[in-house]
């Protein structure tokens, strides 16, 4: 009983809330505020939401806001204890792998050993585990057959209603024709005529890209206005942090209202609904 009396006493102090508080950002929970349109649809701008530090082992604890590690990386890793990997189909919050510091929130498309041919308005992969598990797993209409192998057409598209490609404005494959980016310009006879030469003097009409091992590629679900793996490369397991779990508050800055029918809402349930706009 006096142990339970001094826990509570220690509790209640400041010192305690700050040590517990500190100890469910290193390790449990964190919090996260949507900036941008990236995954539009599925998650908002302006969602405010806890992520699962905890899914894919403990991220090596950082003092927040200025990025600076607590401890050492002992495992090399970015990770106190490694853990689970992120999986083909998870929503994974990461550290952009430029800078080491900005959070990103992606979905993650392709883990290593997969292809990626991508064509505008349609994402090619051909997964790892080879044709048989290709047929086994996707409807005969999403797959097609070039390079000698078969790919799967937007392989996410029917199951995640939130994904989407913008019909009139600027695209992202246009813009990886013009800026620098992470995939190898290809010309495949099976997707059509040439579109573009490239820059190296390549006819092409796709984008091709194979993940390196132990790498994720990470896309928004907002596919054509989001600054994804498609131009600055996989994403190592160092940099990733965790899951979004359930979104706590949400404000509309446009409209300067507050979209209640958001709050509380877990991602994993509100992925698989139709848009909320």
């Amino acid at each position: 009983m006096n142990f339970f009396n001094k826990l509570y006493r220690f509790t209640s102090s400041w010192t305690g809330t700050i040590i517990i508080v500190l100890f469910l950002i290193f390790f449990v929970v964190q919090s996260f505020v949507i900036p941008s349109g990236s995954m539009k649809r599925t998650m908002q701008i302006g969602d405010f939401l806890f992520a699962k530090k905890f899914s894919y082992g403990i991220p090596t604890p950082m003092l927040p806001w200025f990025n600076i590690k607590l401890v050492p990386d002992f495992n090399n890793n970015g990770h106190l204890i490694e853990g689970p990997k992120p999986q083909r189909e998870d929503i994974v919050i990461f550290l952009y792998p430029m800078d080491g510091k900005t959070h990103f929130v992606k979905r993650c498309v392709a883990t290593g050993g997969d292809e990626i041919i991508y064509q505008d308005k349609h994402l090619y992969i051909h997964f790892t585990e080879g044709d048989e598990y290709i047929r086994t797993n996707y409807p005969s209409e999403k797959i097609k057959k070039f390079r000698d192998k078969l790919w799967v057409d937007n392989p996410y598209m029917d199951k995640y209603p939130g994904i989407q490609y913008e019909p009139t404005t600027r695209t992202a494959f246009e813009n990886l024709i013009g800026l620098p980016n992470d995939m190898s310009p290809v010309y495949v006879k099976e997707l059509g005529p040439v579109l573009y030469t490239s820059r190296s003097g390549i006819d092409m009409n796709a984008f091709y890209k194979k993940v390196e091992e132990d790498d994720y590629y990470m896309i928004g679900d907002n596919r054509d206005n989001s600054s994804d793996s498609r131009f600055w490369g996989a994403v190592p397991y160092r940099n990733v942090i965790g899951k979004p779990w359930f979104i706590y508050f949400s404000f509309d800055s446009e409209t300067k209202t507050v979209r209640w029918d958001r709050l509380g809402t877990f991602v994993d349930d509100i992925q698989y609904e139709q848009p909320r706009y």
